[in-house]
């Protein structure tokens, strides 16, 4: 089993941040900070995908604030920065290390179906599947956000500073405006059909042309919304006027939501699922996401081969990525639902016998052309359900997540999320925020576990993470990026642990997604050579490569103090906080 670092090598390691990635005129106007793709903090940390947000969290740390107040300061900023990937108009999960108590709670602030929503919503008046590019779109497809109520949660449970603290610089941020950078440049540019159905045509696209890099997003309904947060809490939008114009917003969109949706809406407080890897304990998700489960069960089918025996690039290492990603996935969309709709195999599915069956139908040299659903029912009390046989027409979400760690060893990690990149497309008018359209995770053809029903959390693919080495936190990890998102946190443990690569290293090297045969998605930097090698034993490749999540991750040192990493693929920022020379 691989010990931590020494305090020897975390030394060096600072010295070569500090020096390599850290200019001296940085850091002699910042004494505080230490700022980068990746970054050292002695008294806390903060990893985001948007620098804004970044700076905002390690504000709330500096001032004394403890991780989930950075983590509700980051989110609010997030949703003004980063509009098209989260905010109040969608759910999440954060998982909160409690260093004091030495547990882990996950806030779940999944979306749920409304009270009007029915199994076959998502067909035509034929019985056909709506198509997707249709579906998505529709007042159908938004669930009851949770966004705010898990924040909200989380303050009440763990907040130290005043929630004004919290929020202002979000108000601040969308009021004066915040500056387009290149990823939501595309997503403009790249939405604008979407866009131009609802009044968020006016706040991307004033004057009718779709806003460019370098040019200032101003949010004036956002920050007025978040004015009415400040002043009357959850009351403003889940029994106020945010939650009135909400409802009527889905249905002028042909949805069925109404005001009562929003005040019946309730989050569920929950435990990890965990299991181990190599002697590391791992936490993360439960039902309604499939993350932790099958993030578990390709770890648990890994650990029965010799890892790092194969290079980090070669034909094997991707082989047996593929063949437990194709195993893994078929489990998790045949068994996964809301547990609190349906029974989930849970304990069968990460049997340690049963992960050894499943482990033995992976083929050196052979890629399994006819992968199906194991019974993990057999190896715990209960019966399978079955489920309904779903198109693939699923576009690949996006998402954004975040982590964050104070100088008292607390720990955030934070997925959250309105699906697609601008959700729905739809902002509620005079409040400048965009609704998910979360609803199109549940399965369109019903009869499954994860079929529509009123009040249900479809299944989810967030897989906000963490690893810990005998019992105490050793990284957190996470990514966007819809189903990729399992096999991004995935990957990133496994090159950790098993090829022992530094963070960002980790986070870098090139990543493959592939859910079933034969396709698989792959990232720029993986060989030619091995994608052939790999053809031969039956794989195929999509023609192109392109990004695969964009993972956020922190590594805790053995003195206390952290590494952060952002992934390149956006423009993720990790900012550590010190203490400013001559201060005690």
């Amino acid at each position: 089993m691989k010990t931590k670092l020494s305090f020897l090598s975390s030394f060096i390691m600072i010295v070569l941040l500090f020096t390599m990635a850290f200019p001296a005129a940085t850091l002699a106007e910042s004494p505080h900070f230490t700022e980068g793709k990746e970054a050292y903090g002695s008294e806390g940390m903060v990893a985001t995908a948007h620098p804004a947000a970044s700076e905002i969290g390690a504000e709330v740390l500096r001032k004394g604030g403890n991780a989930v107040d950075a983590a509700i300061a980051i989110q609010f900023a997030l949703n003004v920065a980063e509009p098209m990937m989260s905010g109040i108009g969608g759910g999440g999960f954060m998982m909160v290390y409690d260093a004091n108590e030495d547990d882990i709670s996950i806030i779940d602030s999944r979306e749920r179906a409304p009270a009007g929503a029915t199994p076959d919503m998502f067909l035509d008046e034929n019985g056909d599947v709506i198509p997707f590019s249709k579906r998505h779109i529709s007042g159908d497809a938004v669930g009851v956000p949770g966004t705010l109520k898990g924040l909200m949660t989380a303050y009440e449970e763990w907040g130290s500073r005043s929630f004004n603290q919290l929020i202002n610089p979000s108000i601040k941020l969308a009021h004066k405006g915040v500056e387009v950078n290149g990823v939501l440049a595309d997503a403009i540019a790249d939405n604008q059909d979407k866009l131009a159905r609802s009044t968020a045509g006016n706040v991307f696209m004033p004057e009718g042309e779709p806003l460019k890099e370098g040019e200032l997003l101003v949010q004036r309904d956002l920050a007025h919304t978040y004015k009415l947060i400040r002043k009357d809490g959850l009351d403003a939008f889940y029994g106020g006027e945010i939650g009135e114009a909400l409802a009527e917003t889905v249905q002028d969109f042909g949805g069925s939501m109404t005001s009562q949706d929003l005040s019946n809406y309730e989050i569920s407080i929950d435990e990890p699922v965990t299991g181990t890897y190599r002697g590391y304990e791992i936490a993360s998700m439960p039902p309604p996401s499939s993350g932790g489960i099958t993030i578990l069960q390709m770890l648990k089918m890994l650990e029965g081969f010799d890892m790092d025996a194969y290079d980090v690039k070669s034909p094997e290492k991707y082989h047996l990525m593929a063949e437990a990603m194709h195993l893994a996935y078929a489990d998790r969309n045949t068994y996964i639902g809301d547990t609190q709709f349906v029974d989930v195999p849970i304990d069968g599915m990460l049997n340690e016998d049963y992960l050894a069956q499943r482990r033995s139908l992976i083929e050196f040299g052979q890629a399994n052309p006819n992968v199906q659903p194991g019974n993990p029912w057999a190896y715990q009390d209960g019966e399978p359900e079955g489920a309904a046989v779903q198109p693939d027409d699923k576009e690949i979400g996006e998402t954004t997540h975040f982590t964050v760690a104070d100088k008292w060893g607390n720990i955030v990690t934070y997925t959250t999320t309105i699906e697609q990149v601008f959700g729905t497309g739809i902002m509620v008018p005079g409040h400048g925020f965009m609704l998910n359209n979360e609803l199109t995770d549940f399965d369109a053809v019903p009869g499954g576990p994860n079929q529509v029903e009123p009040n249900k959390r479809p299944m989810s693919s967030m897989s906000p993470t963490m690893v810990f080495e005998n019992g105490e936190p050793f990284m957190t990890v996470g990514s966007p990026g819809g189903p990729t998102i399992i096999t991004s946190v995935f990957q990133t443990i496994v090159n950790v642990i098993d090829y022992e690569m530094d963070l960002k290293e980790a986070i870098e090297e090139p990543r493959i997604y592939s859910s079933s045969y034969p396709q698989i998605r792959w990232e720029e930097g993986i060989p030619a050579d091995v994608r052939e090698t790999m053809e031969q034993w039956g794989h195929q490749w999509q023609n192109n490569p392109g990004e695969i999540g964009n993972v956020q991750a922190i590594r805790i040192l053995d003195d206390g103090g952290y590494i952060g990493a952002a992934d390149s693929s956006r423009e993720g920022t990790a900012i550590g906080i010190n203490k400013a020379a001559g201060k005690k």
